[in-house]
């Protein structure tokens, strides 16, 4: 499996609206670099305040950009929010991909789908899923979210699904038993990243072997 293609093929799928290679131009390259700095801050914002937290004056201040410049980039909160739900999924994905092929490349021997199990985990204790936690339960009860936040997580889990069966053919036969892995593993994990505060490390750990057995149980049925 080609690391470096299946990034490509996977971050091109869910690469955000407006962000393409590099502009040449100086001028267009500091307003992607400006837009760029306010979505980082955007994701402090949802981190540390929750959606609430996430306003054009807030990212602003936090970005240290001015209000016009704000107003440039995202004329309304719904447009910051929008271009943030997209932002986030990207990022995610990006942020996986580099830990799980580097890990790869590391510990050739392993099976991958114990690496492509224990990069998730990691992943769930990121920023970016912070974030991501953050928008997920906002969507929730909020309609102008959810119209932004559903069309890209599912977008999100569909390609995830179609590079999983591009990736590893060696399930080809097992294309069922493959996804029901990964939703379990998507499912643990972000339950065990709400409990944490309360379950401990140890229990926690022990978890996370089980997880580890029950899907590699799936592969070798």
């Amino acid at each position: 499996m080609a690391g470096t293609t299946m990034q490509k093929r996977m971050l091109a799928a869910m690469r955000p609206n407006g962000m393409g290679e590099e502009p040449a131009r100086w001028q267009q390259r500091k307003s992607a670099q400006t837009r760029l700095k306010m979505l980082e801050a955007a994701a402090d914002c949802l981190v540390e305040g929750g959606y609430q937290g996430l306003t054009t004056a807030q990212v602003a201040e936090r970005a240290a950009v001015s209000r016009g410049a704000m107003h440039h980039h995202f004329a309304t909160r719904i447009d910051l929010v929008a271009a943030v739900v997209e932002h986030i999924f990207y990022q995610r994905m990006r942020l996986f991909l580099e830990d799980y092929l580097a890990t790869m490349a590391q510990q050739r021997d392993a099976e991958l789908i114990d690496l492509a199990t224990q990069a998730h985990w990691r992943s769930v204790q990121t920023r970016e899923y912070a974030a991501w936690l953050e928008l997920a339960v906002a969507a929730r009860t909020d309609a102008e979210l959810n119209a932004a936040f559903e069309p890209a997580a599912r977008r999100f889990d569909e390609v995830w699904t179609a590079e999983m069966i591009e990736s590893f053919p060696q399930w080809q036969d097992q294309w069922d038993a493959m996804k029901l892995g990964n939703d379990f593993a998507i499912a643990v994990h972000s339950g065990l990243l709400l409990h944490r505060p309360v379950f401990g490390q140890e229990r926690i750990d022990r978890v996370l072997a089980l997880t580890m057995t029950a899907i590699r149980g799936l592969y070798r049925t």
